[in-house]
């Protein structure tokens, strides 16, 4: 949609949006347009959790009028983090220089990945944060704002990383990140996913920013947040915090070489 001249991003390389889906057939097609007009050069992954509604067959057709719109069709429900080191690892031997996280509901505005992306350019890591500067939620309950944010407080806390929104699932990384992080060694789901990869990245030595985002709760479909994904995410953070302490935690070991 956009020529190499004309791309604003192109000093970045090759830029991957990964969604991963399951049953977000009323989101799927609004999300993934916005993502191409909002940053054309980029493409989109769609790593699709055997939907019920069908949301990987409407991603396929997508595909077929864009070649910049691909579909990772997986066996079944994993969860987020299986689903996002899947999109990384087809994203990385498919030779992306940037691999982006990005819910499919709306809750991650495309609009905002160029704040993202020009912010890149100075890190190995960006962060959409809600809770710098700048940063908001829209239509959430007051009771999700605390959860949110007491969350990112004990994460930081316990794990001493340097970040006001460690939980945060809209991110852009380097594939020299990405490669650096030791995935293979990541078994965690849910919001706790999400602080493993950041704190992993810190303690790689990566330059980590935050730039302020808009969270917007999604208009269609239900929420995958459950009490099983925070009792996961409270139990390994203080497991994590406490071995770290103690020098049982070494460095994040490389997967691979970029």
């Amino acid at each position: 949609m956009s020529s190499p001249e004309q791309s604003t991003f192109a000093a970045l390389g090759r830029v991957l949006v990964i969604i991963p889906t399951y049953n977000e057939a009323e989101n799927i097609d609004g999300i993934v347009g916005r993502v191409r007009l909002a940053v054309p050069e980029a493409q989109v992954l769609v790593a699709d959790d055997n939907s019920p509604d069908g949301t990987g067959d409407l991603v396929d057709k997508l595909a077929v009028d864009d070649s910049a719109v691909h579909v990772l069709h997986r066996k079944g429900k994993e969860g987020l983090g299986a689903a996002y080191l899947a999109g990384f690892a087809w994203g990385l031997d498919a030779g992306y220089d940037v691999l982006v996280e990005m819910d499919a509901d709306g809750s991650h505005q495309p609009e905002q990945l160029p704040r993202l992306l020009t912010a890149l350019r100075g890190a190995d890591l960006v962060l959409g944060s809600r809770w710098v500067p700048g940063g908001e939620v829209v239509n959430w309950p007051k009771s999700r704002e605390v959860l949110s944010r007491g969350g990112s407080l004990y994460s930081r806390l316990m794990l001493r990383v340097p970040i006001r929104d460690v939980t945060g699932g809209y991110r852009a990384f380097r594939k020299q990140t990405l490669l650096g992080l030791g995935m293979s060694e990541v078994a965690s789901q849910g919001y706790c996913f999400q602080v493993d990869l950041a704190w992993r990245a810190v303690r790689a030595g990566f330059k980590v920013a935050e730039v302020p985002i808009t969270f917007v709760e999604r208009e269609f479909g239900a929420s995958k947040m459950s009490n099983k994904i925070v009792v996961e995410a409270l139990g390994r953070v203080t497991s994590w915090g406490v071995n770290s302490r103690l020098g049982r935690i070494p460095a994040p070991r490389p997967d691979r070489e970029a």
